[in-house]
C-alpha cells in the first residue's frame, strides 16, 4: 500500500512547505496555530490525529539502490535538521521515532530554536553537562534534583559548583550558569538578562530552566539564554502521564555553519543521546504531541487562576477589609488565623515596577506558587482537608496539586506547601482552600 502525505488538501500552504525545523519561518503563525500544525510535514499518513507508533525498529527501503548507511548525525533528512525529504525514514527507536520527531518539530517552532527531547528533565540536564563538560557550574535555588545531577559530575570529573551570585571573576570561558526561573517551589522570578550579561562577560554560557514558565509565558532566548531546559513532564506533558525532558539550543550555537551544519551543538548532542540511551519512547512521544496541542490554552488558564488565588489570599493577609471578592468576613478571618505568607512572581512589586519582570513574562506569571502556614502541623494537615487539590508531588497537570513540600525536598521548612494550579474554575479552588482552612481551625481548636 502506497503511503500518502496527510497534508493533501491542506489550506495552510506555508506550513505544508515549511521544512521541519526551519525556525525562522515559525513567526508566520501564532503559538496556538503552530502547536497544531508545526508537525504537519511529518504526517506521512491520512490520519488527522497522530497515530501511536510503538515499534522499536523500522524496515529499510526495498529498493537496493536507495540503501545507504544510517548515521543520524550526517544524514540530511534527519528530523533534527531542516532538509527532511523523507520524514518516514527511521532506523531504530534509540535514534529517532515518528512520534518524538513530531514532538521535537512542534517544540522547535514554539521555542523558536532547535529542540531535542529526552527521557526526563534530569536526563536532559545530564546531556548538556556531558556535551559542555564545564569546569565550573554556577547555580542558585531551585529543584533539588538538578543539584543531584551536578553532584554526579562533581564525583566523576571534579567539576566545581559555585553559588549563583558568585563574583563574575570566578567564571571562565566554557563554564555554565544554570538559572531556574521561576524558582521551585515558590514561583518567584529572577532576572534572566542580568545573568546572561554576567555569564557572557566571562565567556560562559547561560542555561535557563524555564519549566515553571512554559510558552507562552516566557522566552529566555529573548533575554540572552544560550540553552533552555524544560522538564516536559510538567506543562508540556500537562496531564501527569508522561516523563519528558527538553533541551533547546540557540540556533547560532546549534547550527553555526547554517541550518543543517554538522559542526554545531545539535549534531553532537544528537549523537550523544544515542549513546546515553536517553531517547523518549514512542508512546511517550505520542503523549507529548497530544499534549502540546493544548499547551497555550492550558497554561494561560493555569496562569490566570494562580494569579487570582495568589492575589486574593495576599489581599486578605494584608488588608483589613471584612469582605474580599467572594470571601465573607468569616472566610477572611479563617485565612488570617492559619496562613502566614504567600510567595509568587506576581507579588514581586518592586521588580514589576522596575520593568524587567513584565518584560520577561509579558503574558502572565507562572502557575505555581507557595503558601506558608503558621505552623508545620497546619501545613502537614491541610492537604487532607482539601477536595479539589490532589496531595502529590510534581506539577503542571490539568488537575490542581498541593504538596507538603518537605515530603520530597529537605531544603524547605515544614510550614511550606507548594501549589500547582490546574484548569479547574479558580473560584472553586479558592472556596476549597478556604473550607480547608476552616477545617484546620476546627481540628486544632484555634
Amino acid at each position: 500500500m502506497k503511503e500518502t502525505n496527510g497534508l493533501t488538501g491542506s489550506r495552510i500552504p506555508a506550513i505544508t512547505t515549511l521544512p521541519t525545523h526551519k525556525v525562522q519561518q515559525a513567526n508566520l503563525y501564532s503559538p496556538s496555530t503552530l502547536s497544531i500544525h508545526a508537525d504537519d510535514p511529518l504526517n506521512i499518513l491520512t490520519d488527522v490525529a497522530p497515530p501511536i507508533h510503538v515499534s522499536t525498529t523500522f524496515r529499510y527501503t526495498t529498493d537496493p539502490s536507495q540503501l545507504r548507511p544510517f548515521r543520524p548525525d550526517s544524514r540530511p533528512d534527519n528530523p533534527l535538521f531542516p532538509h527532511q525529504e523523507t520524514p518516514s525514514e527511521h532506523c531504530y527507536s534509540r535514534l529517532t521515532t515518528h512520534s518524538t520527531s513530531r514532538l521535537e518539530a512542534i517544540l522547535t517552532s514554539l521555542l523558536h530554536n532547535p529542540c531535542i527531547t529526552y527521557t526526563s528533565g534530569l536526563s536532559a540536564l545530564h546531556a548538556v553537562l556531558v556535551h559542555l563538560c564545564p569546569k565550573r557550574v554556577s547555580i542558585g535555588g531551585g529543584y533539588h534534583g538538578c543539584k543531584g545531577v551536578l553532584a554526579l559530575h562533581v564525583r566523576m570529573n571534579n567539576m566545581q559548583v559555585l553559588p549563583l551570585d558568585c563574583p563574575a571573576e570566578d567564571l571562565q570561558k566554557g563554564d555554565l550558569v544554570l538559572l531556574e526561573t521561576p524558582i521551585n517551589p515558590t514561583g518567584i522570578a529572577v532576572d534572566i538578562a542580568h545573568y546572561a550579561q554576567k555569564a557572557h562577560s566571562r565567556g560562559a554560557y547561560l542555561m535557563v530552566d524555564s519549566t515553571f514558565a512554559p510558552p507562552p509565558l516566557q522566552d529566555p532566548f529573548v533575554h540572552g539564554a544560550d540553552i533552555v531546559m524544560h522538564s516536559g513532564t510538567k506543562y508540556i506533558g500537562g496531564h501527569s502521564d508522561m516523563l519528558c525532558g527538553v533541551i533547546s539550543v540557540r540556533k547560532e550555537l546549534a547550527f553555526p555553519d547554517g541550518e543543517g551544519g554538522k559542526e554545531g551543538w545539535m549534531s553532537r548532542m544528537l549523537e550523544d543521546r544515542e549513546f546515553l540511551g536517553s531517547v523518549m519512547g514512542g508512546l511517550e512521544g505520542w503523549l507529548g504531541v497530544r499534549s502540546v496541542r493544548t499547551l497555550e490554552l492550558r497554561v494561560m488558564r493555569q496562569s490566570e487562576s494562580a494569579a487570582y488565588l495568589v492575589q486574593t489570599l495576599n489581599d486578605v493577609l494584608h488588608e483589613s477589609a471584612g469582605e474580599i471578592d467572594i470571601l465573607n468576613t468569616e472566610d477572611c478571618q479563617a485565612i488570617r488565623k492559619v496562613l502566614a505568607k504567600v510567595q509568587h512572581a506576581s507579588l514581586q512589586v518592586e521588580d514589576i515596577k522596575s520593568g524587567w519582570l513584565k518584560k520577561q513574562m509579558p503574558n502572565g506569571p507562572g502557575p505555581v506558587f507557595a503558601i506558608s502556614m503558621k505552623s508545620g502541623d497546619l501545613a502537614r494537615h491541610l492537604p487532607s482537608k482539601l477536595y479539589l487539590f490532589h496531595h502529590a508531588t510534581s506539577l503542571g497537570g490539568v488537575e490542581s496539586l498541593i504538596e507538603w513540600r518537605t515530603m520530597t525536598d529537605s531544603t524547605v521548612g515544614p510550614d511550606l506547601l507548594r501549589v500547582s494550579t490546574g484548569i479547574e474554575d479558580a473560584k472553586d479552588l479558592l472556596k476549597d482552600l478556604v473550607q480547608g482552612f476552616r477545617a484546620l481551625i476546627e481540628e486544632f481548636k484555634l
